[in-house]
């Protein structure tokens, strides 16, 4: 009878040998670019200091696991700098050798790192949501996970018309981003034959949610200002900027849904998201971080996937080599969304669907029951191939 101890020395000498004997390394980092902004309307939605980071280390950990098996060590660098020094230390993660950099910033910061990167470096987006930068002003050397305004908007204007809500009273906040959003939403009813019945805006005089009073002072604002509107089915609030929509639920002069920035909201991720193992894996970003995923984590996580299965399945892990990867038939990305993600070989978007939620509950999900199209479902949210202006990646 052979001695136990002799075969399992052999068998673990034998697993040894058929590692690699030396990783090859996938260096990767996490920009963050925080803009100065006033105090959230609730204390609740105040940003954690590792906002994004902690998604991205979990993808890191993810690839990690991969690589001990495919002899790709991962590792991860996260820097959170203001506007004005972007630039700067965009310019030292490119000096330090970093190809593969994940952006968490607005559009125009986004946009002009792009073209300080050069053909040899990948950008990642995990912020920006401005559909510019997925049509006319898009860049080869940029991949998008995070969703557009336009993802978002079709998304809801989706389970409107599905919910037979077609008339809309649309408002919107008097911020740029606001009537960016506005647009999207525009675009969305006209595409899927929804009605705005009348559109008002929302001026911020500046400070009314910054005081003690604030909230007293939009509450009583509220009602009169949706009072005399044309008839209608639902709200649809375009605040990104976070003046008022939280205040239109309940206080609106009559007694109608709200969906948009508030009410339904529209989200890549939510803590409540439970089916298709999103559980478990809820349970692993809360351990590691010890609060819930946001937005930003999970858009980090993506952008750290992406690489990692870029790399995994091509054997490669320059950032030409995983762009090509990734915008190819062959990628697909399971994330916890109940079918495969694949990227928009027109623009770099990945499709995705997008978590209609409440704020406890997953509502619904888009795209919805009856929605077609002729390669996938999913690209009936958003800009579709034969709508881009997008040149930059060969369309």
């Amino acid at each position: 009878m052979p001695n136990l101890s002799l075969v399992l020395a052999a068998f673990c000498m034998a697993m040894l040998v058929s590692l690699p004997s030396r990783a090859a390394e996938v260096r990767t980092a996490i920009l963050r670019v925080d803009r100065v902004a006033g105090p959230p309307i609730s204390r609740l939605d105040a940003p954690p200091a590792d906002l994004g980071f902690a998604g991205g280390m979990l993808g890191n950990e993810d690839n990690r696991t991969t690589g001990a098996f495919t002899g790709m060590g991962y590792t991860l660098k996260t820097e959170a700098v203001s506007p004005e020094n972007a630039a700067a230390a965009f310019d030292a993660l490119k000096a330090e050798g970093f190809g593969l950099i994940t952006v968490i910033a607005e559009g125009d910061i986004l946009k002009a790192l792009s073209d300080r990167a050069g053909p040899d470096v990948l950008l990642l987006n995990a912020g920006a949501r401005d559909e510019a930068l997925r049509d006319a002003d898009c860049r080869a050397n940029v991949l998008h996970v995070a969703p557009s305004r336009s993802m978002l908007a079709d998304s809801v204007v989706q389970f409107l018309m599905w919910k037979k809500w077609s008339r809309i009273l649309l408002i919107h906040g008097s911020h740029p981003q606001d009537g960016l959003l506005a647009e999207s939403y525009r675009k969305s009813a006209t595409k899927f034959g929804a009605t705005i019945v009348e559109e008002r805006e929302f001026v911020d005089t500046g400070g009314a949610r910054r005081t003690d009073t604030g909230h007293v002072m939009v509450q009583k604002q509220i009602p009169v200002f949706t009072q005399d509107a044309e008839d209608y089915d639902v709200i649809i609030a375009a605040d990104e900027a976070g003046v008022f929509a939280p205040y239109l639920p309940y206080h609106s002069w009559e007694a109608r849904p709200v969906a948009g920035s508030s009410g339904l909201r529209p989200v890549s991720w939510h803590a409540a998201h439970e089916a298709w193992g999103a559980t478990q894996f809820q349970r692993r970003f809360e351990k590691l971080s010890g609060r819930n995923m946001r937005e930003e984590d999970y858009q980090a996580w993506l952008a750290m996937r992406v690489i990692g299965e870029a790399v995994t399945q091509s054997g490669k892990a320059d950032p030409v080599s995983v762009r090509a990867y990734a915008l190819s038939a062959d990628f697909e990305l399971a994330a916890f969304k109940g079918q495969k993600l694949t990227f928009r070989a027109w623009n770099g978007q990945l499709r995705q669907p997008i978590l209609l939620t409440d704020g406890r509950v997953t509502v619904s999900i888009s795209p919805q029951d009856g929605y077609l199209h002729q390669h996938s479902p999913l690209d009936t949210l958003g800009t579709d191939a034969p709508e881009t202006a997008c040149q930059a990646f060969g369309g």
